[in-house]
């Protein structure tokens, strides 16, 4: 339990100030974690504001329903959340008043060494966010395509040595060695690299890229996005906090395409409601202050995105 107590919940008071919080307002935390912008927006509600929390870690669930099991404004489900048009449809909602997502991986996960996210922790090469089903990251390593590895590490790790690393997986595969522990993947990893980065492990790059594979990280947060416009209501807010590169790209294109609207020509004096921009971006990228990293150095890569639904 002490890794939970040690979780610090990154860009707090941004990203709930970001998201506008009115007190009858209805939101939605797709990411709960261990409840720390929850618990805040929960302050900030009043009796008749509700607040449903998503998390696809059976742990992050059972701390939400152990921590706020008897706050009637909280509803919690065990799921993904690309599945929050589903939920919302179940409880017969249309829209909300805001959408918070904090992506990555959550600091009980990666200090965890049963859970497998961390080179740091002796422990099975499992990786997935939720335990209760799906292939475990040495099953996805059992079977995944030589090319498919390849362009998985290139693309979600952006790893200049994916073709040594991939042919190393397989020839261990091929000789029934393949590691079925965090650190010896490591170490087979690690020696597949040539030329280490001198401040970086040589697996780093290669855990993530595994771990977002195995978990769909981006697929979910791509399909969620799709249904975002349609979910907010007028003058609702999206505050997505991304943790690398690739998520924050996706997040920055998605608010720019929303945002923008077709030029018709001068005979169509209204520009039709599928034709029309539908966010619009709220404030600059906000990072966290020096203060916020010294004492939690994994909110150094954090980036934060706002837009708000319009009219």
């Amino acid at each position: 339990m002490a890794a939970e107590h040690e979780h610090r919940p990154v860009l707090l008071a941004e990203a709930v100030e970001a998201l506008n919080v009115r007190q009858s307002g209805l939101y939605v935390d797709g990411t709960f974690g261990r409840g720390g912008h929850a618990a805040a927006v929960l302050e900030r509600l009043g009796p008749d504001g509700r607040l449903w929390a998503l998390d696809r870690d059976p742990q992050a669930v059972a701390a939400a329903r152990d921590r706020f099991g008897g706050d009637a404004r909280l509803r919690v489900h065990h799921g993904r959340f690309a599945e929050m048009a589903d939920v919302l449809d179940a409880d017969g909602v249309d829209t909300v008043d805001g959408i918070l997502l904090d992506l990555g991986v959550s600091s009980p996960q990666l200090d965890d060494p049963a859970r497998g996210f961390s080179f740091l922790h002796e422990g099975p090469l499992d990786m997935r966010m939720d335990t209760s089903r799906g292939p475990t990251a040495r099953d996805w390593l059992a079977s995944v395509d030589e090319r498919e590895l390849v362009r998985v590490l290139r693309v979600y790790g952006e790893e200049r040595f994916a073709k040594r690393i991939a042919r190393a997986v397989v020839r261990a595969r091929e000789a029934g060695e393949l590691p079925a522990t965090t650190a010896a993947f490591a170490s087979l990893v690690s020696e597949a690299v040539p030329y280490p980065d001198r401040h970086k492990h040589p697996a780093t790059r290669t855990f993530q890229a595994v771990r977002i594979a195995v978990n769909g990280e981006l697929d979910d947060l791509e399909a969620l996005l799709e249904t975002v416009c349609d979910r907010l209501a007028p003058g609702g807010r999206l505050v997505v906090i991304s943790f690398h590169s690739l998520e924050d790209r996706i997040v920055k294109r998605f608010i720019r395409g929303a945002g923008e609207q077709r030029d018709l020509p001068p005979e169509i004096p209204i520009v039709p409601e599928g034709l029309r921009a539908r966010l619009k971006p709220v404030g600059k990228v906000v990072r966290a202050s020096e203060d916020e990293t010294r004492a939690n150095p994994r909110a150094r890569s954090a980036v934060m995105r706002v837009a708000e639904r319009l009219p």
